[in-house]
Protein backbone atom coordinates (compact mmCIF):
# COMPACT_ATOMS: atom_id res chain seq x y z
CA UNK A 1 0.00 0.00 0.00
CA UNK A 2 2.93 2.35 0.71
CA UNK A 3 3.99 2.20 -2.94
CA UNK A 4 0.47 3.13 -4.05
CA UNK A 5 0.51 6.10 -1.66
CA UNK A 6 3.86 7.15 -3.09
CA UNK A 7 2.71 6.85 -6.69
CA UNK A 8 -0.44 8.90 -6.02
CA UNK A 9 1.59 11.45 -4.03
CA UNK A 10 3.91 11.91 -6.99
CA UNK A 11 0.99 12.30 -9.37
CA UNK A 12 -0.67 14.87 -7.11
CA UNK A 13 2.63 16.75 -7.09
CA UNK A 14 2.20 17.17 -10.86
CA UNK A 15 -1.26 18.65 -10.28
CA UNK A 16 -0.10 21.18 -7.72
CA UNK A 17 2.92 22.16 -9.83
CA UNK A 18 0.60 22.93 -12.74
CA UNK A 19 -1.69 24.71 -10.29
CA UNK A 20 1.19 26.94 -9.23
CA UNK A 21 1.68 28.00 -12.84
CA UNK A 22 -2.02 28.62 -13.36
CA UNK A 23 -2.42 30.45 -10.02
CA UNK A 24 -0.03 33.15 -11.29
CA UNK A 25 1.58 33.83 -7.95
CA UNK A 26 -1.63 32.97 -6.04
CA UNK A 27 -3.48 35.84 -7.72
CA UNK A 28 -6.10 33.61 -9.41
CA UNK A 29 -8.47 32.13 -6.84
CA UNK A 30 -9.56 28.73 -8.18
CA UNK A 31 -6.11 27.48 -9.26
CA UNK A 32 -4.73 28.77 -5.95
CA UNK A 33 -7.26 26.72 -3.98
CA UNK A 34 -6.65 23.62 -6.14
CA UNK A 35 -2.91 24.04 -5.64
CA UNK A 36 -3.17 24.27 -1.86
CA UNK A 37 -5.52 21.29 -1.63
CA UNK A 38 -3.25 19.11 -3.76
CA UNK A 39 -0.14 20.20 -1.82
CA UNK A 40 -1.81 18.96 1.35
CA UNK A 41 -2.96 15.71 -0.26
CA UNK A 42 0.43 15.15 -1.85
CA UNK A 43 2.40 15.59 1.37
CA UNK A 44 -0.08 13.55 3.40
CA UNK A 45 0.27 10.60 1.02
CA UNK A 46 4.04 11.09 0.89
CA UNK A 47 4.19 10.95 4.70
CA UNK A 48 2.05 7.78 4.73
CA UNK A 49 4.37 6.16 2.18
CA UNK A 50 7.42 6.96 4.32
CA UNK A 51 6.01 4.84 7.13
CA UNK A 52 7.18 1.79 5.12
CA UNK A 53 9.56 3.08 2.46
CA UNK A 54 13.03 4.44 3.35
CA UNK A 55 13.11 8.23 3.21
CA UNK A 56 15.85 8.46 0.57
CA UNK A 57 14.06 6.13 -1.80
CA UNK A 58 10.66 7.67 -1.11
CA UNK A 59 11.85 11.23 -1.62
CA UNK A 60 13.76 10.45 -4.81
CA UNK A 61 10.76 8.65 -6.30
CA UNK A 62 8.27 11.30 -5.12
CA UNK A 63 10.25 14.17 -6.63
CA UNK A 64 11.18 12.13 -9.70
CA UNK A 65 7.56 11.38 -10.53
CA UNK A 66 6.68 15.02 -9.96
CA UNK A 67 9.58 16.38 -12.00
CA UNK A 68 9.21 13.97 -14.92
CA UNK A 69 5.43 14.23 -14.94
CA UNK A 70 5.46 18.00 -14.78
CA UNK A 71 8.01 18.18 -17.59
CA UNK A 72 5.89 15.85 -19.75
CA UNK A 73 2.74 17.87 -19.03
CA UNK A 74 4.66 21.05 -19.88
CA UNK A 75 5.62 19.58 -23.24
CA UNK A 76 2.08 18.40 -24.00
CA UNK A 77 -0.09 21.21 -22.58
CA UNK A 78 2.17 24.26 -22.58
CA UNK A 79 4.17 23.65 -25.77
CA UNK A 80 7.47 23.61 -23.91
CA UNK A 81 10.45 22.38 -25.86
CA UNK A 82 10.93 18.64 -26.33
CA UNK A 83 14.41 18.36 -27.77
CA UNK A 84 16.29 15.10 -27.92
CA UNK A 85 18.38 16.03 -24.87
CA UNK A 86 15.33 16.77 -22.74
CA UNK A 87 13.62 13.55 -23.80
CA UNK A 88 16.78 11.53 -23.16
CA UNK A 89 17.11 12.83 -19.62
CA UNK A 90 13.40 12.35 -18.92
CA UNK A 91 13.77 8.70 -19.93
CA UNK A 92 16.91 8.47 -17.79
CA UNK A 93 15.00 9.92 -14.84
CA UNK A 94 12.17 7.43 -15.31
CA UNK A 95 14.66 4.54 -15.54
CA UNK A 96 16.19 5.78 -12.28
CA UNK A 97 12.79 5.84 -10.58
CA UNK A 98 12.08 2.26 -11.68
CA UNK A 99 15.58 1.25 -10.60
CA UNK A 100 15.06 2.69 -7.12
CA UNK A 101 11.79 0.80 -6.79
CA UNK A 102 13.44 -2.45 -7.87
CA UNK A 103 16.42 -1.93 -5.58
CA UNK A 104 14.15 -1.12 -2.66
CA UNK A 105 12.22 -4.33 -3.24
CA UNK A 106 15.31 -6.29 -2.16
CA UNK A 107 14.67 -6.14 1.57
CA UNK A 108 15.49 -2.54 2.46
CA UNK A 109 12.02 -1.66 3.80
CA UNK A 110 10.87 -2.03 7.40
Amino acid sequence: MAWIYLLIAGMTEIIWAIGLKEAQGFTVLLPSIVTLVFIIVSFFLFAKAMEKIPIGTAYAIFTGIGAAGTAIVGIILFNEGAGIGKLFFLVLLLVGIVGLKLADGQGETK
